[in-house]
């Protein structure tokens, strides 16, 4: 399925879009990071949980659980907040 990079991820894929595939949000974290070692890190903790910067829509909707079942024509966007002053 189609997922859309945040740009401060993009040291990691080079690319915008990129391919991945999953049963779940977690599973298709879990490919990303096979392809791009080091990215599901920077969006999920140790405990598997959101990182609080980090929002996940699929089809245009965001979801909150990382056990959010998936099909393979989703499109999945991560976004990253950004902070500062």
């Amino acid at each position: 399925m189609k997922v859309l990079i945040p740009t401060p991820l993009l040291s990691y894929t080079k690319e915008r879009e990129v391919e991945a595939t999953g049963a779940t949000l977690i599973e298709l974290l879990a490919d990303l990071d096979r392809q791009y070692p080091g990215l599901r890190f920077r969006v999920i903790d140790e405990q598997d949980t959101m990182r609080p910067h980090m929002r996940f829509f699929v089809n245009g909707d965001q979801v909150f659980n990382i056990t959010q079942p998936l099909l393979p024509t989703d499109s999945v966007i991560l976004v990253q907040a950004l902070s500062g002053g």
